[in-house]
């Protein structure tokens, strides 16, 4: 087994100003995914601008941050809402739904696209390989904060803390929803793909990595399981993501509509 070292969760201070790792893996998310749409943007063939991904990413995080705060809230944090009036401003105290800033994430992008006459299936699908490495840099800072631990194991890979050795579901996340779902994603949008193709494979993929993690992660005290003594609010709130992912794809390759990432051969 493993020991947790117990990280501090402050990276450094200058004077009364704290920065967070976790803070820090949110910017590296960004500057991942904005250095990974330009890459793309630069192919030949692509419709896309540096400054239209400039853009995209403003608005990306907008709807990350607005939207994964608000479903927190509402997914997750309703109890204490009611206790506090001003809980939802408190972000400093942590709690963000992926869920949740998906759907801000979509809103966002969907402006986006109507600001620039472009499709939104379009937006969608050139930033779907874009999500995963904040995924991951996001997960670390869970492991990095200590929070999020998954159930007691007997695993040689399991790490002790405070007495128990638990499954870090952390970094299983960040393998899953991160790596493993950017490597699927990278390389099926390395090339033309029907239009909403991508956007189905992202929701289909993060929805069954997120559901079996589910299995070992401890849910939310508050909340605890929902039925059965093993279905969490996450799997709960993934099922209508594999569902739509399914559709989505059958959808795409049943019209085979060409997408507009990329400017059509004369």
């Amino acid at each position: 087994m493993l020991t947790y070292p117990g990280f501090n969760p402050i990276a450094f201070e200058v004077g009364p100003i704290k920065v967070h790792w976790y803070g820090i893996m949110y910017l590296l998310g960004f500057a991942t995914a904005w250095w990974l749409a330009r890459r793309r943007a630069a192919r030949p063939g692509s419709t896309w601008r540096a400054q239209d991904v400039d853009d995209l990413i403003f608005f990306a995080m907008l709807g990350v941050i607005l939207g994964g705060r608000i479903g927190y809230v509402l997914f997750y944090g309703l109890k204490f809402w009611a206790a506090d009036p001003w809980y939802p401003l408190k972000i400093w105290e942590g709690g963000m739904s992926f869920h949740g800033g998906l759907l801000g994430v979509a809103a966002a992008l969907t402006l986006f696209a109507w600001r620039r006459n472009r499709s939104p299936a379009d937006v969608y699908d050139f930033t779907s390989p874009l999500p995963p490495p904040g995924l991951f840099f996001g997960r670390i800072g869970n492991f990095i904060n200590g929070e999020l631990w998954g159930k007691t194991t007997t695993l040689p890979w399991g790490f002790r803390v405070n007495g128990e050795v638990r499954h870090a579901s952390q970094l299983y996340e960040a393998a899953l929803e991160g790596l493993l779902l950017f490597a699927i994603l990278w390389w099926f949008t390395r090339r033309p793909r029907p239009r909403l193709a991508p956007s189905g494979l992202f929701l289909l993929c993060y929805g069954l990595s997120r559901f079996a993690v589910e299995f070992v992660r401890v849910p939310d005290e508050h909340i605890g399981y929902l039925a059965g003594g093993w279905l969490t609010e996450g799997q709960l709130l993934s099922l209508p993501m594999i569902v739509a992912g399914v559709g989505l794809l059958a959808w795409a390759y049943r019209r085979a509509e060409p997408s507009g990432n990329y400017a059509v051969a004369a």
